[in-house]
């Protein structure tokens, strides 16, 4: 049999938008899933960061292009706090997971 071990926050919400654990030795299907959605909103997350670089070094930009800019980079940020609340709880002698 093998071990279970703490729950995994994983890198998504549910449809009404509530926190998604997995139980599992993190070799599964879903844990699988859960490492590419992660590796993706890095990734992601790097494109906007180098993104948010070029546009703020523009002179002028509009009201709309900074809304924009600022709600793609809150998006991310939540992400990338995701992955590491959920990578940080993984870690060995890791207490519990906030949400």
């Amino acid at each position: 049999m093998s071990e279970v071990g703490e729950p995994r926050l994983l890198p998504w919400v549910s449809p009404e938008g509530k926190t998604c654990f997995l139980l599992g030795d993190g070799k599964g299907f879903v844990s699988r899933m859960a490492d590419r959605v992660e590796a993706v909103q890095l990734e992601m997350a790097d494109g906007l960061v180098a993104h948010a670089d070029g546009m703020l070094g523009e002179a002028r930009l509009s009201e709309g292009e900074l809304r924009f800019l600022v709600g793609n980079l809150t998006r991310a940020l939540r992400d990338v706090r995701r992955v590491a609340v959920s990578r940080g709880a993984r870690l060995e002698g890791a207490g519990d997971v906030p949400g």
